[in-house]
């Protein structure tokens, strides 16, 4: 198996072959090569990933996904479950990268922060898998929205997609098989529990005051 840097590597010259909508402008005001994916933050060998949808404006100058006030949520959210205090310290929020891997559906910003086409998702996601899959040690995910718990349906579409569609679906887990192709074409799978749990946007009104509960919640569901 290829180390993580070649996956990186691989990404980038994937996004070389042909266009796709980067928001380029901002890449070239944070001097990074608009092709250079920003993959993942936090630690390879934790039981526990967070996997949203792709990167905003704050992650592509960070270099990390989940840092921008989305991701400062979570991070919040998670220090004080470890440390039992609150904090506004971007120093002291970074050490939860030891019990978190950090992930999105694209590792790529999009141009007004608009939700990457299947299209665009399924070219990377061969990428994606294998991070999960083959790179990541964990088998617990808190997806954070729609667009990022939707991007495991392939693996198990109609239990996703029922799923979806109970009214505790912020509370309730699902197990699925996610699988993937190494560079020899042999299968891997790994069973994954998914937790699905709404955007922590600010913009995402009816949750958005509600999250930091919540994910109180998922943890406490957890072993991380």
């Amino acid at each position: 198996m290829s180390d993580i840097n070649t996956l990186i590597a691989q990404i980038k010259q994937e996004a070389e072959q042909t266009e796709f909508p980067i928001d380029v402008p901002v890449y070239q005001e944070a001097d990074l090569p608009p092709t250079q994916p920003i993959l993942y933050a936090g630690n390879l060998k934790s039981q526990l990933c967070i996997f949203g949808r792709d990167l905003g404006r704050d992650e592509v100058f960070a270099r990390q996904p989940l840092y921008g006030a989305a991701g400062t949520l979570v991070r919040q959210g998670f220090y004080f479950a470890i440390h039992r205090q609150h904090t506004t310290d971007k120093k002291l929020l970074a050490t939860v990268g030891d019990r978190l891997l950090l992930t999105n559906t694209v590792p790529y910003k999009p141009p007004e922060n608009k939700a990457y086409s299947q299209k665009v998702k399924k070219r990377f996601r061969p990428f994606i898998e294998r991070f999960l899959v083959l790179h990541w040690t964990g088998h617990q995910i808190i997806t954070l929205g729609t667009e990022a718990f939707t991007w495991f349906t392939p693996y198990d579409k109609e239990n996703i997609e029922s799923f979806w569609t109970r009214g505790d679906r912020y509370e309730a887990r699902i197990e699925i098989n996610l699988t993937t192709m190494d560079e020899n074409g042999r299968k891997h799978e790994k069973l994954i529990t998914l937790l699905p749990l709404p955007h922590p946007s600010p913009l995402n009104v009816k949750y958005y005051s509600k999250f930091p509960q919540m994910l109180q919640q998922r943890i406490a569901q957890l072993e991380f």
